[in-house]
């Protein structure tokens, strides 16, 4: 057993891998007898042995990668791995700019609002909608305002009125979910 003896423990040394699939099947590490070769101009070679494909990659100072690992025989290509990693992670940033991830954004409010508040809300859930975000607007109902609900109602279908001619689609109508009546605004 190799490691350090600390008392009545053996403390040993830890060469896993912590990282597999980062690892990449390239130069020494292609374990398979033959490859489809795909040269440096992205030319089809062939099938031929690993250590003349790894000879030709040496030879032109470039390296073997294998792009298709799940084939039979497996695909590797000559390249400049530096050069092909950079380009990977460069289109993996260029998409994750261009992605918008799309929030719920939640208002809540009770049924006995005021005008003014009425309003501010009105202005949020269109700042929302232009950002691109869903609206949940929860109408909250306490003790006995149950007995009130249809006031909720109303005051549910009232912002769906308001906001009408808004660039918003209503995605789900006012319905009680427990003690609240809630709605739910999607951007069209």
């Amino acid at each position: 057993m190799c490691g350090k003896t600390k008392g009545d423990t053996t403390i040993a040394n830890d060469t896993r891998i912590k990282d597999n699939k980062d690892k990449v099947l390239m130069n020494e590490r292609i374990r398979a007898k033959e490859v489809r070769l795909i040269g440096k101009d992205g030319e089809n070679i062939g099938i031929i042995e690993t250590s003349k494909a790894l000879k030709m990659a040496y030879d032109e100072d470039l390296d073997l990668v294998v792009i298709s690992p799940n084939q039979a025989p497996p695909v590797a290509k000559i390249l400049n791995y530096g050069k092909y990693k950079y380009e990977l992670e460069k289109k993996a940033k260029e998409a994750k700019k261009k992605q918008h991830t799309v929030e719920v954004k939640e208002i809540k409010i009770r049924y006995k609002i005021d005008t003014h508040d009425y309003n501010v809300r009105i202005k949020s859930i269109q700042k929302f909608i232009a950002q691109g975000n869903k609206v949940k607007v929860v109408v909250m109902l306490r003790g006995r305002e149950m007995q009130h609900s249809s006031l909720a109602f109303d005051l549910a279908n009232r912002f769906i009125e308001d906001l009408k001619n808004e660039p918003l689609v209503v995605e789900k109508k006012p319905m009680l979910e427990g003690r609240n009546v809630t709605l739910y605004f999607a951007p069209q």
